[in-house]
């Protein structure tokens, strides 16, 4: 994925200096657990994850511009269905210190654009851990639509309980321009 800009955050692939950063918020009991992956015990770990990042290139740092530090990352992850139609899925992390302060409704909603504008994906969906109520949050304001509950496969927990949403394409288009109606742009 490309360079992405907010207000107060930059996207971007990252890069192996982001290793520090990355292991100060992926060793917190309150980040990966919650996303479905164990704590990283070590930088090494942290490394290799990082590694497969920019091997990949579907996964952005999470870069604040004040505090000019990795606070977390968003992935927008191409995947095949059981039928062979293609999708995509957000998936985001955020480090705890900075939750709660909309930095990960503006992410989720810059991917959204640049997936849906620039990319013309024609649906994103995403799902959150049924106690994960963070994500759930993001997740309303971002405009996807529950689906259903499901049994997400998780890296390191197996099957989690987990409610699964969508958008598409048209939808995101109509909620953006009832957006600008409402606020008379």
């Amino acid at each position: 994925m490309k360079k992405l800009e907010t207000e107060r955050l930059i996207l971007r692939p990252f890069v192996l200096d982001d290793v520090n950063d990355f292991y100060d918020y992926c060793k917190l009991e309150t980040v990966g657990p919650n996303a479905g992956w164990e704590v990283h015990t070590d930088k090494e770990i942290s490394l290799k994850i990082i590694k497969g990042f920019i091997e990949k290139g579907d996964v952005l740092a999470v870069y604040h511009k004040d505090d000019k530090k990795v606070i977390g990352s968003v992935g927008l992850h191409k995947k095949m269905d059981i039928k062979g139609n293609i999708m995509y899925e957000v998936g985001y992390v955020l480090s705890t210190p900075y939750e709660g302060k909309g930095y990960m409704t503006e992410t989720v909603k810059r991917v959204l654009k640049h997936g849906f504008e620039e990319l013309e994906i024609a649906e994103v969906f995403v799902c959150h851990f049924v106690k994960n109520t963070k994500s759930k949050r993001v997740i309303e304001k971002c405009n996807f639509i529950y689906k259903k509950d499901i049994e997400y496969q998780t890296a390191n927990y197996g099957l989690k309980l987990s409610r699964f949403y969508s958008l598409k394409r048209e939808e995101y288009i109509r909620n953006r321009e009832e957006t600008k109606w409402k606020n008379g742009i």
